[in-house]
């Protein structure tokens, strides 16, 4: 009798503790500590500072509330998989890591548990094929996409012909970094140029051998794949070093102000990518600032609004929040669970209309997503920093990226691992 009553004590205060069972839970695997906090701060508060706007002046979505538990990470892998493991059960629709990875140790244990997984920009980049990867997706866009805009950029500014350059990958030396070289050997074997990847180990914050390596080899062009405080070493080294900044173009979570900012006048013109526009020139930010802003609710310190991790932080949760809306109208209920949700964010197309009535006009790519296709459109933007103004400008319009030589590949990946986890593919 006694053991009951503690039981029953023990259930009643974790639903006490728990988020309301009507409510729709977007948790948020965040990183404010450790080297990668400049990175994961912005990124965490756009995210739950749209939220906050949806359930401040729409009620929720679809009249249900959000709540959005946050559990810190650090970057760090098994702390992501312990964060993971602590807020699936209170209801999660949806999670998004902000870390590839973490990504690659939740992607089976969400598959078993059936949780979807939304990895934006980032991750396993052939969960793209849906027909393997049933419960993650990344669209808009994945890094062999960035690898292959990069090399677009590079040929539009050569007139198309590249053979004989030279182009060097700066990379953090982890799951994240790697992820683009194969497919920049396979465009070097399609375009004929000369490819050098050159890695840098956690946190980055020392870099002094990787660019005497580049001013002695004088490559053409440098990629990154950087992150944390890695980007800003780099982008002080290149500068030290004279090299070109309009000719070293990072990958799009290599291209925030804090990247550029330290380096002062010598960061000027160089160049990353981004799935999305920036700053606070769209309608949206009117509703943040009377119904967020204004009340006191942003989240962190206030202080990351309109910056581009910000801005991606808040995308994100756009996506999420859409998926959710799909998702709803599918299932004819608006307390919708994981499973509902996937079918959401499986069915979810964005369309430029839609983003002017979210009001982010032209903010990013539109795009559908499918059973076969989990990753989008496959579009970037190349944007550039102008020390003089403070601020990024966008050069280009969303560059498509090269399905030639990435599908192949993505099938190639998916498959080896369907293979391997005796995954039978669907969407027959």
């Amino acid at each position: 009798m006694k053991l009951t009553r503690l039981a029953a004590v023990a259930v009643a205060a974790t639903v006490a503790a728990g988020p309301a069972l009507a409510d729709l839970v977007f948790p948020s695997l965040s990183y404010r500590t450790g080297p990668y906090a400049a990175g994961g701060i912005p990124f965490a508060d756009g995210y739950k500072d749209y939220f906050t706007l949806l359930n401040e002046r729409d009620g929720g979505i679809g009249g249900v509330k959000i709540q959005v538990p946050e559990c810190e990470t650090a970057y760090n892998t098994e702390k992501g998989v312990e964060c993971y493991e602590s807020t699936k059960g209170g209801a999660a629709l949806v999670y998004q890591p902000l870390s590839t990875g973490i990504t690659y140790q939740i992607i089976p244990k969400a598959s078993q548990d059936k949780i979807p997984v939304h990895t934006m920009g980032y991750g396993r980049t052939s969960s793209v094929n849906g027909k393997v990867f049933e419960w993650v997706f990344n669209y808009p866009a994945n890094y062999w996409d960035g690898a292959s805009i990069a090399i677009k950029h590079i040929l539009d500014l050569n007139g198309g012909n590249i053979a004989g350059k030279k182009i060097a990958l700066v990379y953090h030396n982890s799951a994240y970094g790697k992820e683009p070289i194969r497919t920049l050997e396979e465009l070097a074997k399609k375009h004929g140029y000369e490819f050098k990847a050159i890695p840098v180990d956690h946190p980055g914050q020392e870099q002094k051998a990787q660019w005497l390596e580049i001013r002695r080899d004088r490559p053409d062009y440098v990629l990154m794949w950087g992150w944390g405080v890695m980007n800003q070493v780099a982008v002080q080294e290149a500068a030290n070093i004279r090299f070109p900044m309009e000719n070293f173009i990072g990958i799009w979570w290599s291209g925030s102000e804090n990247d550029v900012r330290p380096a002062g006048e010598g960061a000027h013109g160089y160049k990353a990518l981004n799935i999305h526009k920036t700053g606070m020139d769209f309608p949206i930010y009117d509703d943040l600032k009377k119904y967020v802003y204004d009340k006191g609710l942003a989240a962190g310190a206030g202080d990351q609004i309109g910056t581009v991790l910000y801005s991606r932080g808040m995308y994100a949760a756009v996506l999420a929040a859409e998926a959710a809306r799909k998702a709803q109208e599918l299932a004819g209920t608006p307390n919708i669970n994981a499973t509902q949700m996937r079918d959401g964010m499986e069915a979810l197309e964005i369309t430029a209309a839609r983003l002017v009535e979210l009001g982010l006009p032209e903010f990013g790519p539109a795009f559908k997503v499918t059973c076969e296709n989990h990753g989008g459109s496959g579009e970037g933007l190349v944007q550039q920093w102008d020390a003089k103004e403070g601020k990024w400008v966008i050069l280009t319009g969303f560059i498509a990226s090269d399905r030639e030589v990435i599908d192949p590949l993505i099938a190639e990946d998916s498959e080896a691992y369907a293979k391997e986890n005796n995954i039978a593919p669907r969407c027959n």
